[in-house]
């Protein structure tokens, strides 16, 4: 089964526009470019922050929902370790300041696993 550093890697490797945003949230953010070893559960809450701020501009459609449908892949299919960097570091920061509106399709691309992590956490979708 694969470590956060695996998934931080494979994530990386498999969506290299995303990384691309996501490291600029997280250079912004943290003040250092991410590294495997150290940075892996912040650097996915560094592609939620980039997820947001498209979601906030309505574009960028295709790659995420090829990323929702990548980690809800991996989330079935993964140790403790990397389920819980999935629900706390990326979902639980999903959908921050989107509006309702900008929020929806995005929403609706989100696979039902990580929407259930979602709404665990938030007790109320995004809408």
């Amino acid at each position: 089964m694969q470590t956060n550093a695996e998934f931080f890697r494979d994530a990386r490797s498999k969506f290299p526009s995303l990384t691309e945003k996501a490291d600029f949230h997280h250079l912004k953010y943290w003040g250092e470019t991410p590294s495997e070893e150290q940075d892996s559960y912040s650097w996915f809450e560094s592609v939620a922050r980039a997820l947001n701020s498209e979601m906030k501009r309505e574009a960028y459609v295709k790659e995420t929902r090829d990323f929702f449908a990548y980690v809800a892949t991996i989330l079935g299919n993964s140790s403790t370790e990397v389920q819980n960097c999935i629900d706390v570091a990326f979902v639980e920061n999903l959908f921050w300041e989107v509006s309702p509106t900008k929020a929806g399709p995005y929403w609706a691309l989100l696979p039902k696993s990580l929407q259930e992590l979602y709404v665990d956490f938030h007790h109320r979708t995004p809408l």
